[in-house]
């Protein structure tokens, strides 16, 4: 099975790295592929380039056997909808289940993404939860599709929805550019060569 992470990774962080770690070793993951987002279309754009940001995650992930930094969106013109990149991701793979992981705010809008449903033909999706995370809401496209057995995420190659609680650290990439515009320091809420490259870049900071 091969883990999907998109995200901007503006820049990528342990709060990141932590749950993709955490899903690895539940569902026994071959493959973590972390996704930069290019042209991002339902949220601000990033704030440094694509190419400093592919840079960032490269840095964070070489130490993961497993992690891969994955850059087809940055090398797709247009927005980057998630849809045409599990479609994409289906023709590499096609005999691997792929697993879409999300968080629940994520969730919360899956409706509003462009060509949502059709996620589905492609991935299952994962929903990265708080153990108190509540699922009992679901409207009828989403029961049909739920499931609470791991195995059928393993034996299907797409479709199912899953929900499963992982240690959610509160770290955002907001707070981090904040922290370095008022020349505090991030250390500890991401590694020290993401730091270290953001320094000797002078990313973030605001003149």
């Amino acid at each position: 099975m091969i883990g999907v992470f998109g995200g901007t990774f503006d820049p990528i962080h342990y709060a990141h790295l932590r749950s993709a770690l955490e899903v690895q070793e539940i569902f026994g993951l071959t493959e973590v592929r972390f996704i930069p987002s290019a042209t991002p279309p339902h949220r601000h754009q990033p704030a440094v380039n694509a190419e400093c940001r592919r840079h960032m995650v490269d840095l964070a992930i070489q130490h993961q056997a497993g992690f891969i930094c994955d850059a087809r969106e940055l090398d797709r013109h247009g927005k980057s909808y998630m849809v045409d990149t599990l479609a994409s991701l289906r023709q590499d793979f096609p005999d691997q289940p792929l697993l879409l992981f999300i968080g629940t705010d994520a969730f919360n809008q899956l409706t509003t993404w462009h060509q949502w449903q059709r996620l589905f033909a492609f991935a299952h999706v994962v929903v990265m939860t708080r153990p108190s995370f509540n699922s009992q809401s679901l409207d009828d496209f989403f029961i049909t599709r739920h499931t609470e057995n791991p195995a059928e995420l393993a034996n299907t190659l797409a479709g199912k929805l899953y929900f499963q609680a992982i240690t959610q650290l509160d770290i955002s990439a907001t707070a981090i550019r904040q922290l370095i515009a008022q020349h505090r320091s991030p250390r500890f809420l991401l590694p020290d060569e993401v730091l270290d490259y953001i320094t000797q870049k002078q990313l973030y900071q605001i003149n």
